[in-house]
């Protein structure tokens, strides 16, 4: 049995993690803050089934506090960290940038000095496809140089990526940054946009559509990310980025259609102007995970989007 620290484990894909996890016979050190970036209720409710569990165990600490998080380490000598929490959005990174380099930046160091200190075996840090911003290459690739980074929390998600390679440099801490493409489904971010797209189509409530539509994302559903994050764990490799990703972008025209087709109800749709920010698109090279971790999506956007949909359904009666 492993004891397995993760940080943001009250989150989408962290309470998901969690309950995997603790499924397959580990234990499980959970550390998250419940910041109200949104509903904090809704993330108490991920963690239910977690805290009837024996083999979990919450502390409820921001990732910025360091001495309680040294504490926290150091009384709970954990095997593994998987290292989710992160002020996530890329548009509220251009109102708040200091929030986003303090909590991401900042943050990740904090976790990192822990792990170094009390002899963590292997560090995963979960990462974003927005440090490659708008990338001319495609598909992107963990090589690409990320000169396109067109938002703060981009930036900021490379940043930490620096520190988490310097630690294995320095430190000797094995690591892998997984660098996620737009995730989605059970438990997705409100502010994201299959849950806001899904919950206006049923509701019969009106989406602003950015830009013409044209703009698109390389979805991927919540399990097969989840399915990569334990590879990363059985694997001991010394320090790897890779990507985690569909690698079949779809355009938001597109997306839209899949929704309506899985909902039986038209969308109501308000175009305005594209965002600040907003990559025009995202497209995972997967190559190097196949390779790596023998891992690949599962999941088609159609599947996973009517999965998503049952889900909210089921919630809201």
């Amino acid at each position: 049995m492993r004891k397995i620290l993760i940080t943001g484990c009250a989150g989408f894909i962290g309470s998901t993690l969690v309950d995997r996890l603790l499924d397959e016979g580990n234990e499980v050190v959970g550390i998250d803050n419940f910041n109200d970036y949104y509903d904090p209720k809704i993330k108490e409710k991920n963690i239910d089934d977690a805290l009837k569990n024996d083999r979990f165990k919450l502390y409820r600490e921001d990732i910025l506090n360091f001495e309680p998080i040294s504490t926290i380490f150091s009384a709970e000598k954990p095997d593994k960290v998987v290292h989710l929490a992160a002020r996530a959005g890329v548009r509220p990174s251009i109102v708040d940038p200091n929030l986003y380099a303090k909590v991401n930046v900042e943050g990740t160091v904090n976790i990192l000095i822990a792990a170094t200190k009390n002899n963590v075996g292997q560090f995963i840090f979960g990462s974003s496809s927005s440090v490659y911003g708008n990338s001319p290459k495609i598909p992107f690739a963990e090589d690409d140089l990320c000169q396109n980074i067109i938002s703060p929390y981009g930036a900021s998600k490379r940043s930490a990526e620096f520190f988490v390679e310097s630690f294995w440099r320095n430190f000797n801490l094995k690591s892998v940054t997984l660098r996620f493409f737009t995730v989605y489904g059970p438990r997705g971010r409100t502010d994201m946009a299959p849950a806001i797209f899904t919950k206006a189509i049923l509701s019969g409530s009106t989406i602003n559509k950015f830009g013409y539509g044209t703009s698109s994302r390389d979805y991927t559903f919540v399990d097969d990310i989840i399915d990569g994050i334990k590879r990363a764990l059985e694997i001991n490799l010394d320090f790897e980025i890779i990507n985690l990703g569909g690698n079949n972008p779809v355009t938001l025209n597109d997306f839209i259609k899949i929704l309506e087709k899985i909902t039986g109800k038209k969308a109501e749709i308000n175009t305005i102007e594209k965002q600040v920010g907003d990559a025009e698109r995202t497209w995972a090279d997967t190559s190097k995970a196949k390779k790596l971790l023998g891992w690949e999506t599962k999941t088609k956007l159609g599947e996973g989007l009517t999965k998503y949909v049952q889900w909210l359904t089921k919630k809201q009666k």
